[in-house]
């Protein structure tokens, strides 16, 4: 039984080998026939060659930034001419880029680039508007310049405000009481910061927002009861204080302490050259596109400072800043502003605030109350907001360093007062 057993499986297994093959040609048949039966496949042709246009005709094929033009064009008024004499030094406005054809490539170049604000008025102290660059006429050391940029727009104010603390306490008081209308001359686009000085500069507050809850607080913290006015006494019975029987009762009271010999009454410190300056290394740091102000509130007196006014001045005029102010107690004359104009020496040496003034565009006033102090505070600022703005491009090197006067003139018009910086020194400040 073992020998058919084995028997009948070996000959299942020859039947299988044999049923194998046929299976596999089964297999290969139909796939064959099923490949027949779907689309062949085209393989894409490479590309051809074409033919390479030449440089020269690039400009032809295309044209930087231009597109398709619309159909319709909205319609524009032109402004009337300004009826102005021939002028033959500059008879377009500044270079413009062609409209409708975008952008073009601009190579920068270094070069001196010379800002001026400038504050007209006209013969009853009104602030003149609408004014065209055309009537412009401005020079650099008697040489006439090309406007290259010209703008009647407002500019955000950095403005450092300084108090006199040396003020008498009458006059001090009238300043005090006058200071709550400070934040209503500027708007919220504006920065302040307050200083108030003694004997030396101190910083109350850096700049902040001019609307703000900082600003008012500072102010209440810059209130000085200021200088007592009493007179000295340098002679007579009294001036070695108590006496008995011809004999002093304390040495130490007498203004001389006890010693022999002539007393000297100390000068009084009114450092104004040094306030400004500290004034205006705040300012300095500031950003540009600001106009930077130094507004002060002074009698105008600099005694004793340690910076000296060329120094100032030059860094006043590096840095853009100008200087406004309002002036207070026995230097505040009716009509300050014009007689340092007109050379007159009606004022005090040590009265040094107007012709920082002048040297670098900006106005004093001058008030007695505490209701033309409040009203300075806007008039000021109104005069700063609605300054033109001028540049030019000076040919003079930035290194020299040496300075150099502007005067600005305006055709057309007659009987009109033009406030503008003095003349500026170049520095790296200037490059553009």
């Amino acid at each position: 039984m073992e020998k058919d057993a084995g028997s009948k499986w070996f000959g299942g297994l020859k039947s299988m080998q044999g049923a194998l093959p046929f299976a596999l040609a089964l297999l290969m048949m139909g796939a064959q026939a099923q490949a027949q039966q779907q689309p062949q496949q085209t393989i894409p042709d490479a590309p051809a060659p074409q033919q390479s246009s030449g440089l020269g005709d690039l400009t032809k094929q295309v044209t930087p930034g231009r597109g398709t033009a619309p159909e319709t064009q909205q319609q524009t008024t032109t402004a009337p001419p300004v009826q102005l004499p021939p002028d033959n030094f500059q008879k377009q406005a500044p270079e413009m880029a062609p409209q409708g054809q975008g952008n073009t490539l601009v190579i920068h170049v270094p070069v001196n680039y010379v800002d001026v604000p400038v504050t007209v008025r006209d013969k009853k102290g009104q602030l003149v508007a609408g004014l065209r660059w055309q009537q412009f006429r401005i020079y650099e050391d008697g040489q006439r310049q090309r406007i290259v940029t010209f703008s009647a727009d407002a500019y955000p104010l950095s403005v450092a405000f300084v108090i006199d603390d040396t003020l008498p306490a009458d006059i001090m008081q009238r300043v005090n009481q006058s200071l709550a209308a400070v934040t209503g001359a500027f708007t919220p686009s504006d920065s302040i910061a307050v200083v108030t000085y003694n004997s030396s500069p101190e910083l109350i507050t850096d700049f902040t927002g001019a609307q703000g809850a900082r600003l008012p607080a500072a102010l209440e913290m810059a209130k000085k009861p200021g200088r007592e006015m009493g007179v000295p006494i340098v002679s007579g019975p009294l001036a070695e204080g108590p006496v008995i029987n011809g004999q002093q009762v304390d040495p130490n009271l007498s203004p001389q302490r006890g010693n022999t010999g002539v007393l000297f009454v100390p000068r009084e410190v009114h450092p104004l050259n040094d306030a400004i300056l500290y004034a205006a290394e705040q300012l300095a740091a500031q950003p540009k596109g600001r106009r930077r102000v130094i507004y002060v509130i002074s009698d105008g007196k600099n005694v004793r400072s340690k910076a000296s006014y060329k120094e100032v001045v030059q860094y006043l005029l590096t840095n853009n800043i100008s200087v406004f102010g309002t002036m207070v107690g026995d230097s505040s004359v009716w009509g300050i502003g014009y007689l340092d104009k007109m050379k007159l020496p009606l004022l005090q040496p040590e009265n040094l605030l107007p012709r920082y003034a002048m040297a670098t565009g900006g106005s004093v006033d001058s008030e007695f109350s505490e209701n033309g102090i409040q009203a300075s505070f806007a008039r000021l600022a109104d005069s700063v907001r609605t300054q033109y703005t001028l540049g030019y491009i000076s040919h003079q090197p930035v290194i020299s360093g040496k300075y150099h006067g502007i005067e600005v003139r305006i055709e057309g018009v007659s009987g009109l007062d033009i406030n503008s910086k003095a003349g500026y020194y170049p520095t790296a400040n200037n490059l553009q």
